[in-house]
């Protein structure tokens, strides 16, 4: 072969690896990277030595971390910690970040509280894959409040809160909770996604872990899927060590992505929240509406509990359809009127985007304590458009809904 061919091949390995000019952009540059390179052994080590007992900012490979990654992981602990001592981990998804923390903390006799208003792979989960490893479940009334107490027994080693709850949006006194478990030597871990990152501070309510679906506000923009886990120092070994077992790790493109939505997270959410609430109050008037279920409207159970923990809300909640006014048999028939052909807002499970969306709540399976005995259950997330055109779309909606029950 050539000498010329072989400086090719050379030459295409190894050009354009490094810039010396330093140019001051205001993102930091997308680091993508499995390999980590050393000048020597000894550098080699002592990284590998320092990524074991989950030091700051060591790496030795892609998935104890990179450049974008630790800078995600940085602002995460600054902003859910709120200026407590915490750690953040990533996971790519919302559900990794719950289940990696499950598995780290639980073992076989241990038992979990859990609430009933739970996301429900949470619960899938839990009677699932840790019931199998001998990690027994109860699941208990979300508005329990202090009386938790009553339900800790000596083996019980987590408290699993979510408030609101999911689909019905229950708001949990998660201090009163904290402080019982605390008490008697019990971690409690929060599911903050619905209210974070602008609207709640967990670590001020007291509890040791708060688990995100960076997928929803913190990305804000529904082309990311990633979940973090942030947790008091002292609990970060053993967090660690179960995200480097497991696996768990994410790339630098989907770390940008939410370091790039989390800069507009406070003008976004204050916008959900104030079309949220135009919207829910418009339900609220509505003869085919049985009840809004929407924290931040006087009428919710709790809202006096929302007030004091909360800030604001974000543009995520349910309302329920006056059962008398269609036979059960008609309710799947007027729940495709309403949310089909809608111009703004779609049909997806997910929610925390720009974008409005609708989706029948079927939670008979998701519930045990508190089941759901009001009429047909319809969560919305209300985004960022002009909440008259969303009001006018839900009013098609009704009509649509009339019809089909009128046919």
């Amino acid at each position: 072969m050539p000498d010329s061919a072989r400086d090719l091949r050379t030459r295409l390995a190894e050009s354009g690896r490094r810039i010396d000019a330093a140019v001051n952009t205001a993102n930091l540059p997308v680091h993508r990277a499995s390999t980590v390179l050393f000048d020597t052994l000894a550098q080699a080590e002592a990284a590998g030595q320092a990524v074991g007992r989950g030091e700051r900012h060591a790496t030795t490979y892609g998935t104890a971390g990179t450049p974008t990654t630790m800078a995600l992981m940085d602002a995460l602990a600054e902003i859910e910690g709120g200026g407590h001592a915490v750690r953040a981990a990533l996971m790519p998804s919302g559900l990794a970040a719950i289940t990696t923390v499950l598995l780290a903390v639980l073992g076989p006799g241990d038992h979990l509280l859990v609430t009933d208003s739970a996301y429900g792979p949470t619960r899938v989960f839990c009677d699932g894959l840790l019931a199998r490893l001998g990690v027994r479940t109860t699941y208990y009334d979300p508005t329990v409040g202090a009386g938790i107490a009553a339900l800790i027994r000596p083996e019980t080693k987590l408290i699993w809160l979510e408030s609101p709850g999911s689909y019905t949006f229950e708001v949990q006194d998660v201090p009163a909770i904290c402080a019982a478990a605390r008490e008697r030597g019990v971690l409690t871990m929060i599911d903050n996604t619905w209210a974070s990152p602008v609207f709640a501070r967990p670590f001020d309510w007291g509890v040791d872990v708060s688990m995100l679906a960076l997928t929803k506000y913190w990305g804000g923009h529904s082309d990311v899927l990633m979940g973090a886990v942030v947790v008091r120092e002292a609990l970060w070994p053993q967090v660690w060590v179960a995200t480097r077992q497991l696996g768990q790790c994410v790339g630098g493109d989907d770390a940008f992505l939410v370091l790039r939505g989390l800069r507009t997270a406070e003008v976004r959410m204050r916008r959900h929240h104030e079309n949220a609430l135009e919207v829910a109050h418009w339900l609220q008037r509505r003869e085919e509406v049985e009840a809004v279920l929407h924290p931040a409207l006087p009428s919710h159970p709790q809202h006096a509990l929302w007030r004091r923990d909360f800030s604001g809300a974000s543009g995520l909640f349910s309302f329920s359809l006056e059962p008398s006014l269609f036979a059960p048999t008609r309710a799947y028939a007027a729940l495709a009127a309403l949310c089909e052909h809608r111009r703004h807002f779609r049909i997806g499970y997910s929610w925390g985007g720009f974008e409005s969306l609708v989706m029948p709540a079927g939670i008979a399976h998701l519930r045990s304590v508190r089941p759901w005995t009001g009429g047909p259950l319809v969560r919305v997330h209300v985004g960022l458009e002009d909440p008259r055109a969303l009001i006018a779309d839900l009013q098609d909606g009704f009509e649509a809904m009339q019809h089909a029950l009128a046919s």
